[in-house]
């Protein structure tokens, strides 16, 4: 592992017979760092997503996630990472306290371990009355609260976040960005994807993906003077017009 990088990719690329969804992608994200990983639908950043999750074996290239090798360790990288997609997963038909527990169980806590964590949590959450509540019968904005938390419940080197706020209020958004903040703080590496060009003026460093290579990575700042953009929306549009593809 370089310095102090938990991620390291050199050259990734993942094709699907003739088509390359990810084109020799080369990037480098820091220990607590806060990375946007930003692209048009068909841009290819969910591909790169699950290579770097040790779901999809790279075609050419390299990548060591927390120290393993995404193609040969990939058990490793799993068993180091936190993941939340945008559709979540929770158990709906169990309680809060359930889901703590069989999600602490899968990623080997033990029983001492996974019911001091279950306690601190929802406290933290203030969700310690409805501990017992169905997870289905919660607002989607404590689900979503609910979901990142047990991604970093067995507190992993890094979180990978894929499009998490899709769907709730502006309030809520900020709300689980503090979440962020949060796990950042603690030295959680955050990995996220979003639609939200004003979520992405939270992130340390950003990158935006064209026809599966990255096209641009620095700071929001940095981005904005680079492009001689007022936002991170319109460096965002100007890259995505050069898109020539719609599918990844």
């Amino acid at each position: 592992m370089k310095d102090n990088y938990v991620i390291v990719a050199e050259g990734l690329t993942k094709r699907f017979g003739e088509f390359t969804a990810t084109d020799h992608i080369t990037f480098n994200v820091k220990e607590g760092e806060i990375f946007g990983f930003l692209g048009a639908n068909g841009a290819g950043k969910t591909t790169a997503m699950r290579m770097l999750c040790g779901l999809s074996i790279p075609s050419e290239g390299r990548a060591q996630v927390a120290g393993y090798d995404v193609a040969t360790e990939s058990e490793q990288v799993k068993r180091n990472i936190g993941y939340m997609s945008q559709k979540f997963s929770l158990y709906n038909d169990l309680s809060i306290s359930e889901n703590l527990k069989l999600f602490g169980g899968i990623y080997g806590m033990g029983r001492k371990q996974i019911k001091e964590k279950t306690h601190t949590l929802l406290t933290e959450l203030d969700l310690i009355k409805e501990k017992d509540t169905l997870v289905k019968l919660l607002p989607l904005g404590w689900k979503q609260k609910l979901a990142f938390s047990l991604a970093i419940f067995h507190e992993p080197k890094i979180v990978f976040l894929d499009e998490p706020t899709g769907g709730v209020d502006p309030i809520t958004r900020r709300q689980f960005w503090e979440l962020i903040y949060k796990a950042a703080d603690n030295g959680i590496t955050v990995f996220v994807t979003t639609h939200y060009m004003d979520e992405a003026e939270y992130c340390d460093r950003v990158s935006i993906m064209v026809d599966g290579q990255i096209k641009a990575l620095d700071t929001p700042n940095a981005l904005k003077a680079q492009f001689r953009a007022n936002s991170l929306y319109d460096v965002f549009l100007s890259l995505a017009r050069t898109a020539t593809r719609s599918d990844s």
